[in-house]
């Protein structure tokens, strides 16, 4: 094999769940069934406001929905996110790095769900 010859992305399954060869598993991005609200971060205090302000939102906008809190990295680093805390809404990654204001959050899920 020569040294400079791209290698093939294997990846393999092991209880339903898809992994790639390093072992970490690969966020689940599909919309089955219901919408989902997640906050991916360390459980810092700018997460934890994240949060705050993404129930607000839901709030004002009538919607019922459950937020998970994400604070392992491995899943966080999947979802290709680097700086926390991160907004991800219907596995989609919205927002990253920063704490969003009540506001901001309404016209992301406002945005997304239209």
């Amino acid at each position: 094999m020569s040294l400079f010859e791209k290698k093939k992305k294997e990846t393999t399954s092991c209880n339903g769940e898809n992994h790639n060869i390093g072992g970490m598993p690969k966020p689940d991005h599909s919309k089955a069934g219901s919408a989902s609200v997640k906050i991916l971060g360390s459980g810092c205090p700018k997460c934890n406001q994240l949060e705050a302000a993404t129930k607000e939102a839901l709030q004002q906008l009538g919607m019922d929905m459950a937020i998970d809190h994400v604070t392992d990295f491995s899943e966080i680093a999947a979802y290709g996110v680097m700086a926390t805390p991160a907004l991800v809404v219907d596995g989609k990654v919205v927002s990253y790095g920063k704490v969003l204001k009540t506001k901001e959050v309404v016209e992301i899920l406002q945005k997304v769900r239209s």
